[in-house]
């Protein structure tokens, strides 16, 4: 009995961890007047990042600074704004981490190349490290090494 109890347990609780997975935009929340709009805001809310959440875009969190960032979105867009217009108000805010794909700058060279850059110094430092153990030779022992190595020895058979 306590087993079936365990298995429905972590079945309700995995069941309750699936329904947080559903999509945080409410429709009913923001109304648009045709379709069209609605997917911009939605590809809108799924291209910029969550600022708190940092590996959520706004779609997905349930962060209080990511339901301001979409209300704005609404906002912007019932302004009239495009869509340019919209995403250049939140990177003006927030700066470009807000983007899921930044712009090709010298102040995001290290984003765009910083994971390259530590993979091939990554690859040096291992050639580095293989060549240097190749180089090392064993140098024979010396008549003194050899007696007191067979001294070890024979005091370890002793004991």
């Amino acid at each position: 009995m306590n087993s079936v109890f365990l298995r429905w347990s972590f079945f309700l609780l995995l069941s309750g961890f699936s329904a947080m997975s559903l999509a945080v935009i409410e429709g009913h929340k923001y109304p648009f007047d045709n379709q069209r709009d609605t997917e911009r805001f939605n590809q809108l809310a799924e291209d910029l990042r969550c600022p708190k959440c940092q590996n959520q875009n706004l779609a997905d969190s349930n962060a209080p600074v990511a339901r301001d960032m979409r209300d704005k979105v609404y906002e912007l867009m019932q302004q009239g704004k495009s869509d340019d217009e919209v995403v250049g108000y939140m990177v003006d805010r927030y700066g470009d981490f807000v983007r899921y794909n930044p712009p090709m700058r010298t102040n995001t060279f290290l984003l765009w190349f910083g994971p390259l850059i530590i993979f091939a110094l990554g690859l040096v430092l291992l050639v580095m490290v293989r060549r240097g153990g190749n180089k090392k030779q064993m140098t024979p022992l010396t008549d003194a090494e050899k007696q007191r190595l067979a001294q070890l020895k024979k005091e370890g058979a002793d004991s």
